[in-house]
């Protein structure tokens, strides 16, 4: 009896490794689960580096005007500049290990299912760490240049009300102040967003003066729908894993290598909402999100990482506005 000839799946054009193909096919996985996951893209400015541990970031103050004297020689005016150092941080990574015989023995395949939860750990990290950032730039009291703006914090007690109605209310009191106060900080109105726990989300997805169509001209979502979009033009993004605590160790508070710092540590306990342009947090890459397989013969199974290196860092902490209940 002659042996079968067993399917290529893996090889390419049926020769070569035999799991040639199946790293593509991961790759691609944890690489559209990490964008469908994370919350935070487009939210800061991002630089990409091909080596070394930290990129500087340029920050230019505003000029001046001034009425010209007849005869005057015109000789121009100071700007002042200042420059951002961010460093990157440590290698994150997220893995699992399969064993050949427990997934063999398995009925249903597993290596999509924990690809996609490995992209998921990467994503909810780095969203974290950008909401972190955002809530130091909030905090943040001196400016980046001399003559510049600090960060702004808003406390507003009537969001932390039992009431779901009030709470609501007084949070959309308090984004028209965020708005208010980027206006006067001169900071763009386009790309300005609002990151929010889903609890306060859903209040303003119920909330009258947020979707009523004599408020918001009936295109801002509503109740049926369960979404509201925009607040004194704001996007919304509500943020499952939106920090409301001390962060001061873990991942959580990020790795850097140079005496051990936890760059992204922030105490964000009461915070509601962090509002920003994508000109208060900076991000730089040294590796983007990359992944890895091997087949381990000496312990019978195949080891799936994900991982990337990257380093956040506050630019301009007048782009940056936090919203506290106390």
């Amino acid at each position: 009896m002659s042996n079968a000839t067993p399917a290529s799946i893996g090889r390419v054009n049926a020769s070569g490794s035999e799991d040639a193909l199946f790293l593509k096919v991961f790759s691609g996985e944890v690489i559209t689960s990490f964008e469908r996951a994370s919350k935070t893209q487009g939210a800061d400015s991002v630089r990409s580096i091909a080596n070394g541990k930290s990129a500087t970031f340029p920050v230019m103050g505003r000029t001046s005007a001034a009425y010209h004297t007849p005869g005057t020689e015109i000789l121009g005016s100071d700007v002042n500049h200042n420059e951002k150092v961010i460093t990157i941080n440590d290698l994150l990574v997220s893995s699992a290990f399969l064993s050949n015989i427990e997934e063999a023995k398995n009925h249903w395949d597993v290596r999509s299912n924990y690809s996609t939860e490995i992209g998921r750990a990467l994503a909810f990290q780095k969203d974290k760490h950008v909401l972190q950032t955002i809530g130091q730039a909030a905090q943040t009291t001196t400016a980046n240049v001399t003559g510049g703006d600090a960060g702004t914090v808003l406390t507003n007690t009537a969001i932390a009300s039992a009431t779901a109605a009030t709470s609501a209310n007084g949070f959309i009191d308090s984004l028209f102040d965020a708005a208010k106060t980027l206006d006067d900080k001169y900071v763009p109105s386009e790309g300005r967003i609002c990151f929010l726990k889903p609890e306060m989300y859903y209040k303003l997805a119920n909330a009258t003066n947020a979707v009523n169509v004599d408020f918001s001209g009936g295109a801002n979502g509503g109740v049926a729908s369960g979404r509201v979009l925009q607040i004194a033009g704001i996007k919304l993004i509500a943020v499952p894993h939106f920090v409301t605590s001390n962060v001061t160790s873990g991942a959580d508070a990020g790795s850097a290598t140079q005496g051990g710092s936890t760059p992204q540590a922030v105490n964000l306990t009461a915070y509601e909402g962090l509002v920003c342009h994508p000109s208060a947090v900076g991000t730089v890459k040294l590796m983007d999100l990359a992944t890895e397989m091997e087949y381990d013969i000496r312990r019978q199974g195949t080891l799936m990482v994900a991982k990337y290196a990257m380093g956040h860092g506050v630019l301009r902490p007048e782009s940056a506005v936090g919203i506290k209940d106390a």
